[in-house]
């Protein structure tokens, strides 16, 4: 009977964590199919979010936070290396494909999560707070768009691949990191934390309105983006990358985050950086660089769907196991 109770207890506590996120994402569809949300109010939404809301929501967390309590060289180092093995391992995955032009899409796709976004909002419907996310998205944002520009820019079509010079790309992708929003909003909380500058109550609350409409607000804009049309094709190929990023990964790096001593939110931001949906500003990025983008579309799709699943499943085992 105990064990029982417990089973239900974990399987509720899995179900809190994800069905809210993942009904919000579904909301979000209904209204694209209601025609209240167009494929040009969802581009804009999803602007919004990402230059101003998350980097409001980041900068809201970490500026209030003990930097010395909440700075950790371990674990930032973890979710980057975990990265770019993650990378290493996508990159032999795609040798298995003969088309030379759609590998690049294949491995971008395996890698690179939604973890912006999705890990903000399941950290912080879980623990309140999405501190921990914060220091995640440190050690995978930057690697993850220079690894995706690297990747795209040497497999692109020739006829396209020859329009952009490599000094160019570089220029492009140490641009594009250093100015990233939501990597600017966390440097900014992070020095106001080190500096310790005191917060008036009119900025504490301006931020907060603004902080506490970023989650909603971009999953809601992630499920208008939804296209069920677009899934359709590429079947083989997009449930292999499935399964090796909602599956594969976090079997692989889980259990040695778990070895390191890394619990409660941090692990479950590390599982949320391994296993989570394939970003959509992946498909953007690809047609930017002259990529045909179906693989990506589908496998953002695919994973959006599934993730729902499996997410579910792995917060279940770790709260069985008594680790978040």
């Amino acid at each position: 009977m105990v064990l029982v109770q417990d089973v239900t207890s974990n399987l509720i506590f899995s179900l809190n964590a994800t069905v809210p996120v993942f009904l919000m994402m579904v909301f979000g569809w209904c209204m694209q199919k209601a025609g209240l949300l167009d494929e040009h109010t969802t581009q804009k939404v999803n602007q919004f979010v990402f230059r101003a809301l998350l980097p409001a929501l980041l900068f809201m967390d970490l500026s209030t936070a003990d930097f010395q309590k909440v700075w950790d060289t371990r674990f930032v180092l973890f979710c980057f290396f975990a990265t770019a093995c993650s990378i290493g391992i996508a990159f032999l995955f795609s040798l298995l494909h003969k088309d030379h032009a759609e590998r690049g899409e294949i491995i971008q796709a395996a890698y690179r999560s939604s973890a912006a976004i999705l890990g903000i909002a399941f950290v912080k419907n879980i623990y309140g707070e999405a501190t921990m996310a914060a220091l995640m998205i440190v050690g995978t944002v930057p690697l993850y768009n220079v690894a995706a520009v690297i990747v795209l820019s040497l497999t692109a079509p020739v006829q396209e691949s020859g329009s952009v010079s490599r000094k160019q790309l570089a220029v492009r992708t140490v641009k594009n990191v250093l100015t990233n929003p939501i990597i600017l909003g966390i440097v900014v909380g992070l020095l106001w934390s080190v500096l310790k500058i005191p917060q008036p109550v009119i900025l504490t609350k301006s931020v907060s309105y603004l902080g506490n409409m970023a989650t909603p607000l971009s999953l809601i804009a992630l499920g208008a983006s939804f296209h069920v049309r677009s899934a359709k094709g590429k079947l083989p190929v997009t449930v292999g990358i499935s399964v090796m990023k909602l599956l594969a990964f976090c079997a692989i790096f889980l259990p040695v985050a778990v070895l390191l001593g890394f619990r409660e939110e941090k692990l479950v931001a590390i599982l949320i950086m391994l296993g989570s949906a394939v970003t959509g500003s992946c498909f953007v990025m690809a047609k930017n660089m002259g990529h045909d983008g179906t693989i990506t579309a589908c496998a953002v799709m695919l994973t959006t769907l599934l993730s729902a699943l499996t997410l579910t499943m792995w917060l279940f085992v770790l709260k069985s196991m008594q680790l978040i």
